[in-house]
Order: structure tokens, then sequence, then C-alpha cells
């Protein structure tokens, strides 16, 4: 599945896994958070640190109603206010997005997956 968009110039397709791949990498650079997880928790509740290469297991894109919404699944760092810093990931994934892919997004749906103790 790919979001079309035509311009003056052409048409423009962007797949999911560009958009998922772009959130995740936005998603790891604000602060109080160690990584994008993965969307299912092993059996014993914990959670995988994705690389690079696998963001978008961590992203899930829905399109409605004329925009796109995101869920997010992520890991916080010990010691960080949560609600804190899932508001600013909130704020930096729609405006990276927003303004990269001139896209329109509704929810930035935040998952957080775990908490993780650092050295």
């Amino acid at each position: 599945m790919s979001i079309s968009k035509s311009t003056q110039y052409g048409n423009i397709n962007i797949s999911i896994e560009a958009i998922a791949s772009l959130a995740g990498g936005v998603v790891t650079e604000c602060y109080g958070v160690v990584g994008m997880a993965s969307q299912k928790v092993f059996q014993d509740g914990l959670a995988e640190i994705l690389k690079k290469e696998n963001y978008s297991r961590g992203v899930i894109v829905h399109e409605n109603e004329g925009h796109l919404d995101l869920d997010l699944y992520i890991i916080v760092s010990h010691g960080v206010k949560i609600s804190e810093v899932v508001h600013e990931v909130q704020k930096k994934v729609k405006y990276v997005l927003e303004k990269s892919l001139e896209l329109e997004f509704g929810n930035i749906n935040i998952y957080v997956q775990g908490v993780k103790m650092m050295k």
C-alpha cells in the first residue's frame, strides 16, 4: 500500500514503509526514548528494541477520512516523566512528517512497551 499525491510535475507515491521509517527515525531522536519497540511483546513481558532497518515493525499507519493516523510503539528510559516524553514525541513526529511529506496527519498514538534502565 502507498499514499499517492499529484503535483503539477507529476504523481508521487510514498510507501507506508517510508513513512514508518521516517517516523521511527524521528522518535529515536527524542529525549527519553530508548528506542522503537515491536508491536508484539514477548511472553515474559519484555519488548524487543528494534534496529534502524526494522522501525516499520514498531509503526502502524492507518488511512482515515483524508488524513493518516500513526500508532508508535516505544521504549522509554527509566527516570523520565513518561507523559512529557510521549507528548514531545507526538508533537515532533507530527511536525516533521507534515513538513517533510506535505501530508495531513491526525492522531499520533503512542504505546509505551517498556521502561529500560540506562547505565
